[in-house]
């Protein structure tokens, strides 16, 4: 994935993030519909994120792919379970 799309997903991402902490700050100031326009906002801009990782490793050589998913289930930023599962599509057992 190029630097451009990365940096256009994350900034995305980041400003769902941020609409929500306005609205936790104050949620007299927000209706229902725009609380659920930013829920929604936030779960479908990680899942962006998550999907241009996922179609980015299965690009990667079968031992690149064995070898990347080592590391990242012992770099203890999330669990194992959640690497294989957003980078596989496989749910744990």
């Amino acid at each position: 994935m190029d630097e451009n799309k990365i940096r256009e997903l994350k900034e995305a991402e980041d400003m769902a993030y941020f609409r929500a902490d306005l609205c936790l700050y104050s949620p007299d100031s927000y209706t229902l519909d725009e609380k659920v326009e930013i829920c929604n906002e936030m779960a479908s801009t990680s899942r962006a994120i998550v999907d241009a990782m996922r179609e980015d490793f299965s690009r990667m050589p079968p031992e690149l792919q064995e070898r990347m998913l080592e590391e990242l289930c012992r770099s203890g930023v999330e669990s194992p379970e959640w690497w294989r599962e957003a980078l596989t599509g496989e749910k744990a057992q």
